[in-house]
């Protein structure tokens, strides 16, 4: 059988390769917006559901495809489309936690473990077909699908995990936040002793989920629900004009492309555009 016809076959595609990597190299500012995105995308999916439930799905499905769409699109990265997208992903990421919850009556707990069975197995799926999961290495489109495919689901484990503690085991928004701030450097600490950069990059990437989800309801949250009442409104806008702040430096000084990767990608030969995923 010929290579085209085993295409058709298996349902792969042709993938394109990139020029330099689409996401941004890996900094303080890079954590920092991350941050804000899991607090955005808790506070608005909440906000959004006390005004009507079908408008926050609409926003929320729609926002994060029309994101994914475009950046999917895309040949390079520019901060605020990744950036958007990101945050399209963190509005999503909420509801498809929440939705279990609510609509079969499952702890959160129980999500959580769901959650990191499917992110475990789709981060081997990568591993095992491209060689590596590590973000410096998103040059081509098939690569990028598995990298928005494990950042929906660390969404999706973070914000479970974040309500399993707050909610299923009683630790409140403040013990939380106490919690996943310890959390969230084992995986630096970790990492300078010799754990692997990749493994502590993505362990990261999770624990920001519930840390970022804690101190916005924290701050969002009615005084008697544990929180300091400044409202999931206030809160969300504040979060969405910072985030703005934020990523509009980040277009302006190109601070955040990652150099070394794109100066180490042409340096060394890469795979054809027409090669199969």
């Amino acid at each position: 059988m010929s290579l085209s016809l085993s295409a058709v076959a298996f349902g792969t595609m042709q993938t394109r390769v990139f020029t330099a990597p689409k996401v941004p190299a890996v900094f303080l500012m890079f954590w920092v917006v991350k941050l804000l995105t899991t607090g955005i995308g808790e506070t608005a999916s909440d906000y959004l559901g006390t005004i009507s439930i079908p408008l926050a799905a609409v926003i929320g499905v729609g926002g994060f495809g029309t994101a994914l769409y475009l950046q999917l699109k895309s040949s390079t990265y520019h901060p605020v489309r990744y950036w958007i997208t990101v945050l399209g992903v963190a509005l999503f990421g909420t509801m498809i936690a929440d939705g279990p919850h609510v609509a079969l009556g499952t702890p959160y707990w129980f999500d959580s473990i769901v959650y990191l069975a499917l992110l475990c197995g789709l981060l081997t799926w990568w591993q095992r077909s491209e060689g590596t999961i590590s973000v410096h290495s998103i040059t081509t489109a098939r690569r990028e699908r598995f990298y928005w495919g494990v950042v929906l689901l660390t969404f999706g484990l973070g914000t479970a995990v974040g309500d399993a503690t707050a909610i299923d085991f009683g630790l409140g928004f403040t013990w939380s936040i106490l919690l996943f701030a310890v959390l969230i450097v084992v995986p630096l600490g970790l990492w300078k002793l010799g754990l692997n950069v990749t493994v502590a990059f993505w362990s990261s990437y999770v624990l920001t989920r519930p840390l970022g989800a804690s101190v916005a309801d924290w701050l969002g949250k009615d005084t008697h629900d544990g929180g300091v009442g400044w409202g999931i409104g206030p809160v969300t806008l504040i979060g969405l004009l910072l985030f703005a702040v934020l990523v509009a430096y980040l277009a302006l000084t190109h601070s955040d492309v990652d150099h070394a990767a794109t100066h180490a990608r042409e340096s060394t030969p890469q795979p054809r555009a027409n090669s199969l995923p």
